[in-house]
């Protein structure tokens, strides 16, 4: 793969979602190609029990190499300091889940990769993939559901896509009905660049305090919006198909459960996602894929 088609397949994840993420990097390991580096990005106190899923063709990035150091992760006293929270004096305190979303931005900043492909630690591969479906023709494939927005339940896309476009700065009468939002996608590395230099131009000051000013923010409809709607597609195309088999919400699933999820994937989709909020026992889907 030539330099500019370098391709790196980016996880962040959390000490919760250990065992999924270890589930993850085996089934990456037997069935994946055509990436050059697997990343993992964890919070600080997070990376040493990370250290132990490493290769050589797997690092774990600590935050604080991407985020500003202004913004610290603490033991959150409102939870009996089981999780953490993050504080600064810029922003609202953000949760876990923000704060992995800004990683996955944040980490164009550092990487070398041309294509940046994301990937939940919650993801489990059953089929072979060649990560070489992301680029087509010297493109970047962008995921996009037409009109997704109609037949979603209100999750909160809808505010999502309004602060994605408060920070774009796109007229707020200017909405979008697309729907970004899935697990296993690609973003072209000098896009996001792109999309953050514009995101401080328009804002005067740096583009994390923008994007976490309101902490109902997607950074998938973020980046889907920026590609659509200020470079109006350049470098990228279109495709709806969702190559992960997502399991969103609902009770945790037995073996039984396992198999008829599995069974219903389309032909084209490679991985299945189980929410790690679910709770699934993760040793009924070991045995299912040996």
């Amino acid at each position: 793969m030539s330099a500019q088609g370098k391709a790196a397949i980016v996880t962040p994840s959390y000490a919760g979602d250990f065992e999924r993420c270890r589930l993850l990097c085996e089934t990456m390991d037997r069935f994946v190609t055509g990436f050059d580096r697997h990343y993992l990005l964890v919070a600080g106190h997070d990376v040493g029990r990370f250290r132990a899923l490493e290769s050589d063709r797997r690092i774990v990035v600590d935050e604080r190499d991407l985020l500003p150091s202004w913004l610290r992760a603490v033991r959150d006293p409102t939870v009996l300091f089981r999780r953490h929270v993050w504080l600064s004096t810029k922003l609202a305190p953000l949760r876990g889940w923000h704060v992995q979303q800004l990683r996955r931005i944040a980490f164009a900043q550092t990487a070398t990769e041309d294509t940046l492909i994301y990937c939940d630690s919650d993801v489990v591969f059953l089929k072979p993939f060649d990560c070489g479906a992301f680029r087509q023709d010297g493109l970047t494939r962008l995921y996009r559901r037409n009109g997704g927005m109609h037949s979603l339940v209100d999750l909160g896309h809808r505010e999502w896509s309004a602060n994605a476009a408060r920070a774009l700065g796109l007229p707020a009468e200017q909405t979008s009905e697309h729907d970004y939002i899935t697990t296993l996608i690609a973003w072209r590395r000098e896009s996001v660049l792109g999309m953050l230099g514009h995101i401080e131009t328009v804002h005067g000051k740096p583009w994390i305090e923008t994007v976490a000013a309101d902490r109902r923010f997607s950074e998938c409809i973020l980046y889907g919006r920026y590609v659509d709607e200020v470079l109006k597609g350049e470098g990228h195309f279109h495709d709806d198909r969702a190559l992960c088999h997502v399991l969103w919400f609902g009770r945790a699933l037995d073996t039984a459960g396992m198999e008829d999820f599995i069974a219903e994937m389309e032909p084209y989709q490679v991985a299945i996602g189980i929410q790690s909020f679910i709770e699934t026992d993760l040793e009924p889907l070991r045995r299912l894929i040996g």
